[in-house]
């Protein structure tokens, strides 16, 4: 028998058009583009203004798209899977709001929180699904509206994190291209470090709450770097090790944009050349569960069928892993 993998057949992005750039942060807290750019790499980020705009939104333009490149409908998708921290509300999910925003009466939706890492975590998730023979189109989407639980008085983390999307199209593969291993890893002692404080059946919002801006991300970022630093290394080349791949097999690392010294520190344990690294935090910054599928994105043109590509994301809990996949297919030649 065959064996069935899970593979991308088609990838699309959206970042809102609103800049907030290093320049704009300076009028708004202690800092400068300079402080910004050497302890993160970001120079700009994107933010979702309007009113009445959540993360769905933008997950409508990533995967309209993405449906309008692949040459389908939306009622041929059998699963919807939104990785997001910030759902358009704590019910329903996100993901069966844009099941009906998108018109995908038969897919079954729901949303998978591991904050950075949920894309990672829902890749392999919907990877599951097509490999057991059970759904032929599966939707995995990336995205959070980060602007709505930042605190833009706050220095440590206003100057990190940006709004997008990206979304991607797995189906059934049986050439060995698609997802091939998987290294997924959490710890929850890390929530002490990087979380929201309110907000959940811990804390429900109050009055006391609100004003203690308990509803924002809170981030210890020292403690945080050290462990990002070394475990998304670590499972980058345990990857490696796993499938007997080197450098000069891996086409290409796609690493969560948190902090350009987190990626720079992955790409060298790997032994790769940072010509081989997507990189783009310094124009959408840490866009969560964005950064993955709009890394994708941008450089699916560069992609061509066979090429190795290790994604690898660190995130709060604390989660982090890596994926080895294949590509697989040529990108076409725009007309």
């Amino acid at each position: 028998m065959t064996k069935i993998t899970a593979a991308i057949t088609a990838i699309n992005g959206y970042v809102p058009p609103d800049l907030l750039t290093n320049k704009d942060l300076e009028l708004l807290v202690d800092t400068s583009d300079e402080w910004i750019t050497t302890r993160t790499g970001i120079k700009e980020r994107h933010i979702l203004k309007g009113a009445g705009l959540a993360t769905s939104d933008m997950a409508v333009e990533a995967v309209n798209g993405l449906l309008k490149k692949r040459g389908i409908s939306a009622e041929e998708i059998d699963l919807i899977i939104v990785a997001t921290v910030t759902p358009d509300m704590v019910f329903p999910s996100t993901a069966c709001i844009l099941a009906d925003k998108i018109g995908a009466k038969n897919a079954f939706a729901y949303d998978l929180m591991a904050a950075c890492s949920g894309f990672l975590f829902s890749l392999q998730t919907g990877a599951t699904f097509i490999e057991a023979g059970k759904y032929k189109k599966v939707l995995v989407v990336g995205g959070d509206k980060m602007s709505s639980i930042i605190d833009y008085t706050d220095r440590n983390t206003c100057i990190i994190f940006g709004d997008g999307c990206g979304a991607v199209l797995l189906e059934p593969n049986t050439e060995g291209l698609g997802i091939i291993d998987s290294v997924l890893k959490s710890d929850g002692n890390g929530r002490h470090f990087l979380h929201q404080k309110a907000g959940g059946s811990l804390k429900p919002p109050t009055h006391e709450t609100i004003d203690a801006k308990e509803h924002f991300v809170f981030q210890d970022g020292k403690s945080v770097f050290k462990f990002a630093v070394t475990n998304m290394a670590d499972v980058s080349a345990q990857i490696m090790e796993r499938n007997n791949l080197t450098a000069d097999d891996i086409s290409w690392l796609v690493p969560h944009q948190a902090n350009l010294r987190i990626i720079d520190a992955t790409a060298e344990r790997m032994g790769l050349s940072k010509e081989k690294v997507m990189i783009n935090i310094d124009r959408y910054g840490n866009t969560t569960n964005g950064t993955l599928p709009l890394c994708l994105w941008e450089w699916e043109s560069k992609l061509k069928k066979g090429d190795n590509l290790v994604l690898a994301a660190f995130g709060g809990g604390f989660t982090w892993g890596a994926i080895y996949l294949k590509w697989a297919y040529d990108t076409p030649a725009e007309k």
